[in-house]
């Protein structure tokens, strides 16, 4: 497995990665590790969550992905090593079921959900923590020319 140096960190994925947002809706626990023990008896390192999945997105399964893999983690203390782990913090819209509504990226809301994935997650770290969208507008979804009509206030990115 080819292992890749994440940007200008120490850390070091594998080409392919893990990814985790079908689980618990579209697939069962005890798939879920099953996935997480082939892939690292593989070579694969890297795996991929988020605190909003599963997918579709909803109120009584968010955060359940990143308890799933926090129940292999929790039983498999000695393999966390064994691999980088990358989250995200779901950014503004319409889920206001997450952190209670408060969506937006801040110094208050990114360390509140960190510590939320922390708990699921079962670990007390996390390699890789990521925005899974921005605050500010972007074209997405279909879109590709910016409208400027659709600027919205958003927190300054050094905050």
């Amino acid at each position: 497995m080819i292992k890749r140096k994440l940007g200008h960190s120490t850390l070091e994925v594998t080409d392919l990665c893990l990814g985790t947002m079908t689980w618990g809706e579209q697939n069962t626990e005890a798939e879920a590790h099953a996935q997480i023990e082939w892939a690292l008896a593989h070579g694969i390192n890297f795996i991929d969550t988020a605190e909003m999945y599963p997918v579709p997105p909803n109120k009584d399964t968010q955060g359940r992905t990143e308890t799933i893999l926090g129940s292999w983690v929790g039983r498999n203390k000695a393999r966390r090593k064994d691999f980088v782990l990358a989250t995200k913090i779901a950014g503004p819209g319409r889920r206001d079921w997450i952190r209670n509504g408060e969506t937006h990226l801040s110094k208050k809301t990114i360390p509140w959900a960190i510590g939320d994935s922390l708990k699921r997650l079962q670990t007390d770290y996390i390699d890789l923590y990521q925005i899974h969208w921005p605050e500010r507008y972007v074209p997405g979804f279909g879109t590709w020319q910016f409208d400027p009509t659709k600027d919205r206030e958003a927190t300054p990115i050094l905050e």
